[in-house]
């Protein structure tokens, strides 16, 4: 186990296969966080406070995996503040009145509609004197499978000009998406899609930083246009859901 501390917040530790044996564990423990992946973090801000002096985050933790082939894991520890927390948050309780509004107009009850509308674009705060709700321009989406990827990529318009991006880290994809050219309605209504094939994994500047850095970038650019393009070829039985999206 080899820690070694970025900054005043962040530290990576090392782990290699051997040691990931040692101690039972796998990918999908940290993941999940199971009771051993818990015991083992424990134990690495023990040795990081002691070996470079990183203190305890005063909120919480973030960790981020990423797996090195053939050799082990790093994980990525970082303060998860209060701010970037609420951040994603809120965005979430935006999506989720984006997914009601839209849901109601279908059913064609469009006074109800303009509450809900108006609640998501943060005019019950106005009236209440307070700011309005920060509505990011960038969400990451967790997918069980690149195939879940394909999925969503072939119900959304050709038009689209949310931009988009495809990274791996050990056996999940993460689509990261930023707003573009698009509206930011359009924007939250292909987020709401997106939650129908995958879960949301964050919307803070901080965690698509790390995705790039530790994640393998499959596709670049225009992530969705591309797969959108390519044939599905379904085998069954090969899609495990997104271990966020089981909890739930």
């Amino acid at each position: 186990m080899r820690i070694v501390r970025l900054d005043e917040k962040t530290v990576k530790c090392f782990l290699s296969n051997e040691e990931l044996k040692e101690y039972e564990l796998e990918y999908s423990d940290f993941v999940t966080r199971s009771e051993k992946a818990r015991e083992l973090v424990q134990e690495i801000m023990k040795k990081a406070s002691e070996e470079v002096g990183y203190e305890p985050p005063q909120f919480a933790i973030e960790m981020q995996i990423m797996v090195v082939p053939e050799q082990g894991v790093v994980l990525t520890f970082a303060d998860k503040d209060a701010e970037g927390s609420m951040l994603s948050g809120q965005f979430a309780d935006y999506l989720k009145d984006l997914k009601e509004m839209f849901q109601l107009a279908k059913s064609g009850q469009q006074s109800e509609v303009k509450a809900v509308e108006a609640a998501s674009l943060g005019e019950k705060g106005k009236d209440a004197g307070t700011e309005s709700v920060p509505r990011p321009d960038l969400a990451i989406f967790c997918f069980a499978s690149v195939g879940r990827v394909m999925d969503f990529a072939s119900v959304l318009p050709a038009n689209l000009r949310v931009e988009s991006s495809l990274y791996k880290m050990g056996e999940y994809f993460f689509l990261l998406l930023t707003k573009g050219g698009a509206s930011f309605k359009r924007f939250g209504m292909t987020c709401v899609q997106a939650l129908e094939f995958a879960s949301l994994y964050s919307a803070e500047e901080k965690e698509a930083f790390l995705l790039k850095e530790n994640g393998e970038c499959l596709i670049g650019e225009k992530a969705l246009k591309v797969l959108a393009r390519r044939p599905r070829h379904r085998t069954p039985g090969t899609e495990q859901p997104c271990p966020t999206e089981a909890a739930q």
